[in-house]
């Protein structure tokens, strides 16, 4: 659906400066193709597959001829590195197939060139993955016991089972379902979330949940109920099990952690990515709104703040409390999977269901479909979200046709209202749920949606017992040293809030342009006595905020002042 999306708004702005401030200046030469070229490496990763996986979906959406001919560039020379046998990869001959992290480029790299295949018909990219998957395929099934990593296996081929599939659907060769399903044996995966980072990381979040995919995606050639219950489980524990952050992120140090804790480690990107992905998925084949919420809590928070507010540099990680780092390089896993799921986010906004169209992601938007192969209808939205929750969607379907319009009502609002072509919307509009608007359409109805954005204060688990996030819609804000001069000198944990005094949103470009900050007032401390009015002044700005240090915060009356984060309350 790339093609027939374009998107504005805040999503679109990070789309843009994705391409522009960072893939277009990458030195793609030195740092991802020449190591390609030398194979002498001994050890390593580089990213090259996830690089080309997001310029083939850049170059689909964008139409931009410098990033289409950067895509073919990139494709080709990385197509001339492959050997008679197959082989494309950085490594010496001696340690091709059984070096860490090997087959996990060699997976990626495959995706990417199916990739080129499906969305630009590139022949001899579907050729080169044919070969490199057959290398990976061949020498494993002559030595199958010779693989033995430091990690966990299926950590170590993070990509493959995915990328199998993908070569399955578009050969129709059964050799790749067959060596997913058989040797990989991924409908018998059945591995437990394990907490922290230890042993052979089995708890790998990032790795994980691209099982969960690839056993979602196999369900839905071969449906069988075991290749369901790992994502069931990990929706349970993120949802109920206090494995989800207040910014929609999991994972501390890579792997899965459900303490709460908010500092190093936090929120690693390539998890975040993944999680997206999943959610993806999981709204496709269950049309299930809350899918949604989760999403849109992850991108707007946990995402985007793993990229400078100007596009050009990314994290690894973005934690809730304490500073933030950027990654040094422009290779490796997660900055190359930020740019890939930044790529996909445009197939997110829009979902075709059964009956109709649906509205996932709301932003400045227009997209293209057929529906039921015959009947064109174009729907554009027009809003500031996510400034505030007012939307305007106007669909224009090429002649009068009957169809759902399925419009994504967020857990976090409770009186939203909708009106079609300025009539009140019959019947009540529940929270948490996917509305659906039957009707014949005709070009120039109009649908209003408005979704109030009150404040809400969320209250903080585990280690932060005792705390309130501030949240509107579905952003979070956070404390910046360098908008609080006179919270500079203070322990960010030890500040004390007064909900009473929390005013906004008010403009404030430092994150973004037309973003938004609060006011709100406060203490250094909690104080042996409750008296005395706040004496601390606080601008709380959004939490992609690059010096934001602290997003939980003490208050006198917790049990009066807070409310339960609502995608804890999955049932």
């Amino acid at each position: 659906m790339l093609r027939h999306v374009k998107v504005g708004g805040e999503i679109g702005r990070r789309i843009e400066i994705t391409v522009q401030n960072n893939l277009l200046v990458l030195d793609v030469d030195k740092d991802f193709l020449e190591p390609f070229r030398r194979r002498n490496h001994t050890e390593g990763y580089i990213g090259l597959g996830k690089l080309i996986d997001s310029l083939v979906r850049f170059a689909a959406y964008a139409e931009d001829s410098r990033v289409l001919a950067l895509k073919r560039r990139v494709v080709e020379e990385t197509i001339k590195t492959q050997e008679d046998d197959g082989y494309i990869g950085m490594f010496v001959p001696e340690k091709r197939m059984w070096a860490l992290w090997d087959i996990h480029e060699m997976a990626y790299i495959v995706c990417g060139l199916i990739g080129d295949y499906r969305d630009f018909g590139e022949k001899e990219s579907l050729n080169a993955a044919v070969k490199l998957m057959d290398y990976i395929i061949r020498r494993w099934s002559a030595e199958p016991d010779r693989f033995k990593p430091e990690i966990t296996v299926f950590a170590a081929v993070t990509g493959l089972e995915e990328t199998l599939l993908m070569l399955h659907d578009e050969t129709g060769e059964q050799r790749y379902l067959d060596f997913c399903t058989g040797f990989r044996k991924l409908p018998e995966w059945d591995s437990p979330i394990m907490l922290g980072r230890w042993g052979s990381i089995e708890g790998h979040a990032y790795a994980y949940m691209h099982r969960c995919l690839a056993q979602l995606r196999l369900h839905q050639r071969q449906p069988d109920p075991r290749l369901l219950r790992k994502t069931r489980g990990m929706m349970q524990f993120l949802t109920q099990e206090d494995g989800l952050l207040v910014t929609g992120a999991c994972s501390q140090f890579e792997c899965w952690h459900d303490t709460q804790d908010g500092t190093e480690g936090l929120g690693e990107t390539c998890s975040t990515a993944y999680l997206i992905r999943v959610l993806d998925e999981l709204i496709r084949m269950e049309n299930d709104s809350r899918y949604g919420d989760i999403m849109e809590r992850a991108i707007y928070n946990g995402l985007f703040a793993a990229q400078s507010p100007d596009g050009r540099r990314l994290r690894y990680y973005s934690p809730f409390e304490g500073p933030r780092l950027y990654f040094e390089r422009d290779t490796y896993c997660c900055p190359c999977n930020y740019r890939r799921i930044v790529a996909e986010l445009p197939g997110m906004v829009y979902y075709q269901f059964e009956r109709g169209l649906a509205v996932n992601l709301y932003a400045p938007s227009e997209v293209e479909v057929d529906l039921d192969g015959e009947v064109p209808v174009r729907v554009r939205q027009e809003t500031d979200y996510p400034n505030s929750g007012k939307v305007a969607i106007f669909v224009e379907p090429s002649r009068p046709a009957a169809f759902a319009l399925s419009l994504r009502i967020p857990r976090w609002c409770e009186k939203a209202t909708a009106r079609v072509n300025g009539r009140p919307m019959a019947g009540g509009i529940s929270s948490g749920s996917f509305i659906a608007i039957e009707r014949t359409w005709k070009r120039g109805d109009r649908v209003e949606l408005d979704m109030p954005m009150e404040w809400r204060l969320i209250r903080g688990r585990k280690a932060q017992s005792g705390r309130v996030a501030v949240m509107r819609g579905p952003q979070l804000f956070c404390l910046s040293r360098a908008r609080n001069e006179a919270a500079a000198k203070i322990d960010p944990r030890q500040i004390v809030i007064d909900p009473a005094t929390l005013e906004g949103p008010i403009d404030d470009g430092s994150v973004r342009p037309g973003g938004m900050a609060c006011r709100i007032r406060g203490w250094e401390k909690m104080g042996f006595t409750a008296g005395g009015s706040p004496d601390l002044r606080l601008v709380l700005t959004e939490f992609p905020d690059p010096e934001g240090v602290a997003t939980y915060f003490r208050v006198r009356r917790l049990g009066q002042a807070g409310v339960d984060d609502e995608l804890a309350e999955w049932s």
